[in-house]
């Protein structure tokens, strides 16, 4: 049987010059990072599988250390590369919570108007509440934070995102 990998975080830029990356992780469980044994990272269609070596906390992002990956150089190309996990070790979601990858791909519409604004090319986060990177049909780039305010209705099986956005979020971007 294939193994089924699920995009569980992404890696950030390196760190020092042992071929170091820093990273996140879409998990609400505390320090999930140092379960990890081994991961895929995936970059522009490019996947490779890697044993995690070490993985230790800098400003409260995870920097994992890969076995093959030592230096700088080796390191640059994995760079804001996304993390994968078999399907098998992924934490699911809880109640009312989201993985980035289940949000990814959603079309997100108007509540009310049922108009069509776009659909979510990915999540970012800036300590905030997440920002949800949305592709509009004229190819417009816009962030929409993903709070309940904004983000009310949310179905992940069908990827459809209701929200009803401030007067002039859209033009804003």
């Amino acid at each position: 049987m294939e193994i089924q990998w699920i995009a569980i975080g992404r890696l950030f830029r390196t760190r020092g010059l042992r071929g170091e990356l820093t990273g996140e992780l879409d998990s609400r469980v505390p320090g999930r990072e140092t379960a990890l044994r081994e991961v895929t990272l995936e970059k522009e269609g490019r996947r490779q599988v890697f044993r995690v070596e070490e993985v230790w906390r800098h400003l409260g992002r995870p920097v994992f250390k890969f076995e093959g990956i030592d230096s700088i150089n080796e390191a640059e190309p994995w760079e804001n590369s996304a993390i994968l996990a078999p399907e098998s070790e992924v934490v699911p979601p809880g109640e009312g919570e989201y993985s980035h990858a289940a949000l990814v791909g959603s079309q997100v519409v108007a509540l009310g108007t049922g108009v069509a604004i776009g659909v979510v090319r990915g999540v970012e986060e800036y300590g905030g509440p997440p920002l949800l990177k949305v592709e509009t049909a004229d190819g417009r780039e816009i962030l929409i934070p993903f709070a309940r305010e904004i983000c009310r209705s949310i179905d992940a099986a069908a990827k459809i995102i209701g929200v009803e956005l401030p007067d002039g979020l859209l033009e804003l971007q």
